[in-house]
C-alpha cells in the first residue's frame, strides 16, 4: 500500500488519489487536505504539526507509534 506524500499515513486500496507531474514523479495522497496543503497551498510537511514527519522531526511522539500506526 503506498504511502501519503504529505501526511505519511498509509492509503488503503481503491482509496486517495494520484498526481503525476510531467517529469513523471507521483505523489499518492490520502485526502483532500493533504492534496490541497502541498500542490495548492505549497507547505512543507516538516512545518505542518499534524504530519508524521514534523512528529518525528521535533520529537513529539516515540518513532516506533508513528511507524506502528503506519503499518
Amino acid at each position: 500500500m503506498p504511502k501519503c506524500s504529505f501526511c505519511g499515513d498509509q492509503i488503503e486500496k481503491g482509496t486517495g488519489t494520484m498526481f503525476v507531474y510531467v517529469s513523471g514523479k507521483i505523489d499518492n495522497f490520502c485526502s483532500m487536505k493533504c492534496e490541497k496543503n502541498l500542490l495548492h497551498l505549497k507547505r512543507k510537511p516538516l512545518k505542518t504539526a499534524w504530519t508524521g514527519e514534523y512528529r518525528r522531526e521535533h520529537k513529539k511522539t516515540d518513532s516506533s507509534a508513528v511507524t506502528a500506526k503506519a503499518e
